[in-house]
Formats: C-alpha cells, structure tokens, sequence
C-alpha cells in the first residue's frame, strides 16, 4: 500500500452505509493515484511544516523504541523518505510498496545514497504479508495513513505474529474519524467537514482516480491487532494545527501556527484528545 496523505479537496463526502469488502480493483486504483502522485509526496515533505513535524515524531518514536541496528518492515513506505532516513539513523528497513512510481522512488534514493544492503525493496500489499519471506523483525512500520486504505485491518493483523520477533514494536500512523481541524469547516465546507465521520467510509479522489478509504480510530486498531499487542503510546497528531497538505495556513500565520503547535504539543497526550487529529500515531510491544 501507499503512504497515503489524502487532501481534503480531492475527497467527497459520499460514504457508505456499511463497511464492505474493497472491489477487485481497489488496490490497482489505490497504486496508479498514488503513482501519479509521488513527485508531489517528496515536495510535499520539503515545504509542509506539519509533514516535517510528523515525521520527526515518528522517527522519534522508532529511535525511541526499537533496538539500535534493529531490522524494521515498513507498510506503505510512499517515497522512502523515513525508509532512507532510518538507514541513516543505523536500522536496516524492508519497504513494501505496491504504487510503482513510489516503488521507483524508494529505489531511486537506495541507489543514490549506496544503501541498498539497508534499505531493501519490495512490491508487495500489506494486505498479503503472507508472501514474505520467513523472517523476524523488530519492529512493523506503517505512516502517513496508508492503512486508512482498508475498510478491515484483519488482513494485515493476522499476519504480524509470523513476522515479528517477541517484544517487537508496532508504530502506526492512522487518520481518525475526528480531525477537529476539518470540523471545524461545517458552515464553510461541510463536505469536508463530516467526510470521515460516514459509516462505511468516504470516496477519495487521488490525482483523477477514485478509490474507497476508511478512517479507523485508535480502538479498532486496538481491536484489530488483539491481546497479544499492548499500547505503550498514543498522541494526536496535527490535533490543531492544520492537516499536512496545508501549507498556505503556515506561511499566512506562521506565528499563529507556532502557537498552535506549541498548545498541541502540551494535549496531544491527553484522552480522548490522543486519538483525535489529522493522525494518531500509536505505538504497540507484541508480547506473546
């Protein structure tokens, strides 16, 4: 899968009644959007403030928890960015893709930068981990809220277990169903407003193609991955400050924003606001 920032403006409000399986295409409509998509990604990471902001957090929370030179299988892994820059921090990464020019840019920057005996390359759908090779690893990434590209998240929990070493770490990056920042729009946008709060889920428009997403709270993700894994940290992320693809809002307010940030930064711990945001991250130690 694909890390997936989905913008409200390419969006629509048109959910579901109910969650259902995702059609046959689904996944080939979720790799060419995200495809036409990448050259945008790595932009995006290089002007967005709260993309910056929520990759340091991340990136924190791996340093943070997984065993130094750890070996680490990264869902979604969009453009490599934090594929490449954990190599650089000292772990070795598998990323898994399934969007070809995401898959071309993770290559791209393994061979640039001589990493690939680090930083190795896989087309391969977090829906069917069961085609792994038979390995342990000490942590399973996923960012940016790829996961939010399945109605069920039972595909990929079921398979962990397999593929992780005892006291392992999950760290997980999801779009909520609450993003205060988005509701905030009612009386201006409600489409963008009440988008993730429809049942089964909302349609998305990703660079001219359409594709069904799901916003997933931290207790279904907890539901989904089952007694075996136990939270150890969850936080909001971009609770107040403005989703990451807003980078207008930073540049007309920057000291607004600063502001913001610094507020967010004191609640973001705090229930229920931690599982509220344009992400959570939360984090897991599997203990079988």
């Amino acid at each position: 899968m694909t890390g997936s920032l989905l913008p409200p403006e390419e969006a629509s409000s048109a959910g579901a009644r109910s969650r259902r399986p995702e059609p046959e295409d689904h996944f080939q409509r979720v790799a060419e959007a995200f495809s036409r998509k990448a050259r945008a990604y790595d932009d995006l990471d290089r002007i967005s403030p709260g993309v910056q902001r929520l990759r340091r957090k991340v990136r924190a929370r791996v340093a943070a928890s997984v065993p130094p030179g750890g070996r680490i299988l990264e869902l979604n892994a969009g453009t490599g960015s934090d594929a490449l820059a954990l190599v650089q921090m000292g772990f070795r990464v598998h990323a898994t893709e399934i969007a070809p020019g995401m898959l071309a840019a993770i290559r791209s920057k393994a061979e640039h930068h001589g990493v690939q005996d680090r930083l190795t390359v896989e087309e391969l759908s977090f829906t069917r981990l069961d085609r792994l090779a038979e390995e342990r690893f000490d942590a399973v990434l996923s960012n940016s809220g790829g996961l939010n590209c399945v109605s069920s998240l039972a595909p990929v929990c079921r398979q962990l277990p397999r593929l992780l070493a005892a006291d392992a770490t999950v760290i997980w990056v999801v779009m909520p169903p609450v993003c205060p920042w988005e509701l905030a729009q009612i009386f201006r946008a409600p489409r963008v407003a009440l988008r993730r709060l429809a049942p089964g889920g909302t349609w998305a428009n990703v660079e001219g193609v359409r594709f069904r997403t799901t916003y997933h709270s931290a207790r279904r993700v907890r539901r989904a991955l089952g007694p075996a894994f136990q939270l150890t940290h969850l936080e909001a992320l971009l609770l107040l400050t403005p989703p990451a693809d807003n980078v207008t809002f930073v540049v007309r307010h920057p000291r607004l924003y600063r502001l913001l940030a610094a507020i967010e930064e004191r609640i973001c711990r705090l229930p229920p606001l931690r599982g509220w945001g344009d992400f959570f991250l939360a984090e897991f130690r599997y203990r079988p």
